[in-house]
Order: structure tokens, then C-alpha cells, then sequence
């Protein structure tokens, strides 16, 4: 750790984070791997080697920062997956909302899950992937939505398990991630 960034190592990677302050108390290494093919393709590849993949018949995924992690596992997986979105478009049909908030985002959030992905789930054995799960908000929020469409959540999987409160029993994980609370 150096004065404003964390050295993180996963998947045989090295990557300098930058600290960011999400609350007057809080300040996190901010994880954003997307546009980082090297770092998606690895973590997918160990993420694959250490999930239930006998019992996944789709993936589901939070839009936006998981969605390349989640293409890549689905591609060696040989399944499909769905995006919950975090607002109602106007193509939706017949929508399913849940609310949730989140430690990197101020206030309320929804996330929503389109008719058409509801379908493709419905009786299905799913995957939640993520980037990084800190409070577990947000996979509690997605794993109702999923139930209330009538699927199942066989595994839940993220790069990381940021130190924010969740135990990460339930999840397949490959690194820990701190946050850095100031007094």
C-alpha cells in the first residue's frame, strides 16, 4: 500500500487501486476491471476452476462492472446469461424491480429485471457473478429478484470480497479485498 493507491495481486496479476472515499469515515480501493482484457480473462479462468460449474445452466449478472467477467465465464461455461439493470428501459416488458443500496452508491437503488430475461431463467439453475462483493447488499437484492422470476441460485461468484461486512460464506471468491476506515 502506498500514499493514495493498494497493491492488489489476483489471478497472478499485480494491479495499483486507487483509494477512493465513498463516506467521511470510508475509503476503499476502487476495483474496476472493465477494459482490462487481461485481468477479466484471468479471473474468469480462475473463477471457473473453483465454481459448482456441474449445476449452473445460466449466468446473471449486475449491469455494468461484472458484465465482461460474466461474458468470459459464460464462453467457457457454454451457457448464456442475463444483465439485472439498475433502471427500467423503455423496451422493457413487464419488468420485476427490487430495491437496494449500495456502499458504492449513494442512496437508493433498484434493480430490474426485464420480462424477456425473466423468462429465459424462470426454472433455471443460475450463477450471480460480480466484480467485487463488499456489504452483500446487492447480491441479497438480486438473489430475491432472481427467486420472485422463479429461479434458482446454485452459486454466487466475484474476483473479490471486499472487507465491508459480508462473511462471503455462500460465495465463491478469489481474493480479499480491505477498506480503510478512518477515525
Amino acid at each position: 500500500m502506498s500514499d493514495g493507491t493498494y497493491e492488489l495481486k489476483v489471478a497472478g496479476l499485480t494491479r495499483l487501486l486507487p483509494k477512493v472515499r465513498v463516506a467521511e469515515d470510508l475509503v476503499i480501493a476502487s476495483f474496476v476491471m472493465l477494459g482490462d482484457t487481461e485481468l477479466v480473462e484471468r479471473t474468469a479462468e480462475d473463477l471457473v476452476r473453483i465454481m459448482p460449474t456441474q449445476s449452473i445452466e445460466m449466468l446473471v449478472c449486475l449491469e455494468a462492472k461484472g458484465i465482461p467477467l460474466t461474458h468470459a465465464i459464460a464462453r467457457r461455461l457454454g451457457v448464456n446469461y442475463v444483465t439485472v439493470r439498475k433502471s427500467v428501459k423503455s423496451y422493457m416488458e413487464d419488468p420485476l424491480i427490487e430495491e437496494v443500496s449500495s456502499i458504492t452508491t449513494q442512496g437508493k437503488q433498484i434493480l430490474v429485471l426485464d420480462g424477456v430475461d425473466r423468462d429465459k431463467i424462470t426454472g433455471r439453475s443460475v450463477c450471480v457473478v460480480d466484480d467485487v462483493v463488499s456489504t452483500g447488499g446487492s447480491l441479497r437484492s438480486v438473489q430475491r429478484l432472481l427467486e420472485k422470476a422463479g429461479a434458482k441460485v446454485v452459486c454466487k461468484a466475484a474476483v473479490l470480497l471486499e472487507e465491508g461486512g459480508y462473511d462471503g460464506r455462500d460465495l465463491v471468491y478469489l481474493e480479499r479485498l480491505p477498506v480503510f476506515r478512518e477515525i
